[in-house]
């Protein structure tokens, strides 16, 4: 059934995981610990490839693994199709799914059968789906380091949506995103690697779809 906003925190912040991981360049704000980087030419080179890369695809699929502030390991599968689609799926134990049809986001637990919907134009997500990306105009870059090819960027949100910040790891020789480390306004780290990703794929339609099941009044 819908729930009730005001007690799913859990799910908003399982919401927020998604929004950060599929952000690549949207963090959560850190309500002004920060200060922003002053880039080099070399720093903006790296922030710009991943810029590019972000922009370079209309759909991405492979699979995941999210090692939570308490060393709990998660894996799944995701796909996204620009504009406004995606699926994050994890496996089980893991109960959650996670999809967005392009106008509403849904956060299913399967074993309870029940679900969350947030319209997603009232989410980051609709950033992140758009066809095109602004790194600068949406998030603060905090950091840059470059070493052997490696490139590691540190964002916050600019609109301070979340307590926290990204920090992403970016393979230039391989043209790749790697893997991003989401750190919640508590300090708290959630690292999320990827594998086996693929851009370019057909995604079936169906997979941006998700059936909920409505006990009683909706609230």
């Amino acid at each position: 059934m819908i729930g009730k906003p005001a007690v799913h925190k859990r799910r908003a912040r399982i919401l927020g995981f998604v929004l950060s991981s599929l952000a690549f360049a949207i963090a959560a704000g850190a309500a002004g610990a920060e200060k922003k980087a002053e880039l080099t030419p070399e720093q903006t080179a790296g922030v710009e490839a991943i810029g590019n890369y972000i922009n370079g695809f209309t759909s991405l699929q492979g699979d995941f693994t999210q090692v939570s502030p308490k060393g709990t390991v998660s894996k799944g599968v995701f796909y996204l199709k620009k504009p406004g689609k995606m699926r994050f799926e994890y496996s089980p134990p893991n109960p959650f799914i996670i999809v967005s049809d392009g106008t509403w986001v849904t956060i299913k637990n399967r074993a309870k059968d029940s679900a969350d919907q947030y319209p997603l134009s009232q989410t980051p997500l609709r950033l992140v789906l758009d066809e095109n990306v602004d790194i600068y105009k949406e998030a603060d870059i905090l950091d840059v380091q470059s070493a052997d090819g490696i490139v590691t960027v540190t964002l916050e949100d600019k609109k301070k949506n979340v307590p926290g910040h990204l920090v992403l790891t970016y393979d230039e020789n391989q043209k790749a995103l790697q893997q991003w480390i989401i750190v919640d306004g508590q300090g708290r780290q959630t690292t999320v690697s990827l594998e086996n990703v693929v851009a370019g794929v057909a995604a079936d339609p169906k997979l941006f779809t998700i059936k909920i099941t409505r006990r009683g009044k909706k609230d």
